[in-house]
């Protein structure tokens, strides 16, 4: 008969001098330990640029949700000025319920309290750690990826993503390079407060009270089947908008799907047949956003920084004249801000590059193309939600519509995002070291000149080498991008 850790730890309550106690205790801190071998773990890095992300069932499992839970607990507490909580909140995955519990499971064998807000967007997590004393936030989300996947992101006690050392350390843990700290027989509580997620609301309906009355303004939000199907349409009918909603349920299945910040085509028809002012395209957990003008022409993270730079820095309340953003940022957003007397700076792609350059240079307002923007006026993280409302109150302030400020700003240069497919983590993680690849490069790289750009890198979330050209005009554009992405095909896809 094969007996587990649990079994033989709780066999032995009737010869063993340890209370029942202490004995319950161990065994589930042994069951915890021994559910998830350090072999099972790929060899590559499990934390990507937003937390640990891939498909349920394979990478992510509940025997590694409780083993994450466990030794991020550990790290949490050890980095801890004080005693304090974890905030957990999910998406509306399927799979959200059974890593939540595992999650769960691992966090309070590590002797932590957890307060489960259910569903709600990912912001919401970061702001409710931020301000109630929590020594850590963890979302349950794969952001906008497809249902099939699932991920675990951690906030740190100020609400900002968990830094790269302490995400190291849970890693460590995992692959059995750390040892666990004695908790004595203290074990951590579970309790579900989702009553708190009305403060997340207050705080961003607060900065907006003296804005202009939005009676009039006729909005169209795609809600992605995910986290903000509830708060999104109340946030905007309390400013006076008329709201109309696409995928506004909550549905683990249809998350995503051709829909929401990945797929606008549906937003950019609504918007048009309702004759609405602008309309906005949700993520998975709402921390990003892209918008449509009346027009139905996409107004991405570029173009939402340059307005709202605009605006901060007319009023004085943009240090430097400083926008923080990454290596995607179109050329024509980059030139026009110079021209306006604006600085931007480059990272890596990844909203936690973009707000650890924030805070090194002081910097006020950052972000994505793809819709992460972070303004640390109003918030400690990405949030789109709140970016939406704001975008919507800058808009009413002008006097003009979303379409004349993007007929006033600039003309993107042409840039073609290409994704292929690269299951072989290894592969794909190790990508620069094929010659082919590299080689392709250098070709395109010395063809273009000064008249373009190449960026070849592997995504952080999904399974995908991204390759990205751009250049002056379109034939240079999608003739290099199709000839790059064909050599990624060949040579790491296959």
């Amino acid at each position: 008969m094969v007996t587990s850790p649990l079994w033989t730890s709780l066999s032995s309550l009737a010869q063993s001098p340890l209370s029942l106690v202490e004995s319950v205790a161990t065994a589930k801190l042994s069951l915890v330990r021994s559910l998830w071998q350090p072999d099972n773990l790929p060899a590559t890095p499990l934390f990507g640029t937003d937390g640990i992300r891939g498909k349920v069932g394979e990478l992510l499992t509940a025997p590694l949700a409780m083993q994450v839970g466990f030794w991020a607990g550990q790290v949490l507490r050890q980095n801890a000025q004080n005693s304090g909580v974890v905030i957990l909140g999910q998406d509306s995955r399927n799979s959200g319920d059974m890593l939540a519990m595992a999650l769960t499971a691992g966090l309070t064998a590590a002797g932590l309290e957890v307060w489960n807000l259910g569903l709600c967007p990912t912001p919401c997590v970061a702001y409710l750690t931020s301000i109630s004393g929590a020594i850590g936030g963890a979302m349950i989300s794969a952001s906008h990826n497809p249902p099939e996947d699932n991920g675990i992101k951690f906030f740190g006690a100020a609400g900002a993503k968990l830094p790269v050392a302490l995400q190291e350390r849970i890693e460590a843990g995992l692959r059995g390079k750390t040892d666990f700290t004695a908790l004595n027989g203290h074990w951590g509580r579970s309790y579900h407060r989702s009553e708190l997620i009305s403060e997340y609301v207050a705080s961003l309906q607060k900065p907006l009270e003296s804005k202009a009355n939005w009676q009039g303004l006729r909005v169209v939000l795609d809600l992605a089947w995910g986290a903000a199907v509830d708060l999104a349409p109340a946030a905007f009918r309390a400013m006076g908008a008329e709201v109309i909603c696409l995928h506004e349920a909550p549905d683990g299945d249809r998350i995503n799907v051709n829909c929401g910040s990945t797929h606008l085509e549906s937003l950019q028809a609504a918007v048009q047949e309702h004759s609405a002012d602008l309309g906005f395209a949700f993520d998975g957990d709402a921390d990003r956003v892209l918008a449509v003008d009346a027009q139905g022409r996409v107004v991405d993270g570029d173009y939402i920084l340059y307005f709202w730079g605009q605006t901060l820095k007319n009023s004085q309340q943009l240090p430097e004249n400083l926008i923080i953003s990454t290596v995607m940022a179109n050329l024509g957003f980059e030139k026009a801000w110079q021209k306006l007397g604006g600085n931007l700076i480059r990272t890596a792609v990844g909203d936690q590059y973009v707000q650890a350059e924030m805070q090194r240079t002081g910097g006020v307002l950052g972000g994505e193309q793809s819709g992460h923007i972070l303004c640390s006026h109003y918030s400690i993280s990405g949030d789109g939600l709140l970016t939406a409302l704001h975008l919507s109150a800058l808009v009413q302030e002008a006097g003009v519509s979303l379409a004349e400020l993007v007929d006033r700003s600039f003309q993107t240069y042409p840039q073609v995002l290409k994704n292929v497919r690269v299951e072989d983590r290894d592969r794909r993680v190790n990508w620069k070291n094929c010659d082919p690849v590299q080689e392709a490069i250098a070709q395109a790289e010395a063809a273009m000149g000064e008249q373009g750009r190449i960026l070849v890198r592997a995504s952080g979330t999904e399974p995908l080498i991204r390759v990205m050209v751009e250049a002056a005009s379109e034939e240079l554009t999608y003739h290099w991008s199709e000839k790059l992405a064909s050599v990624v095909q060949q040579h790491l896809a296959a």
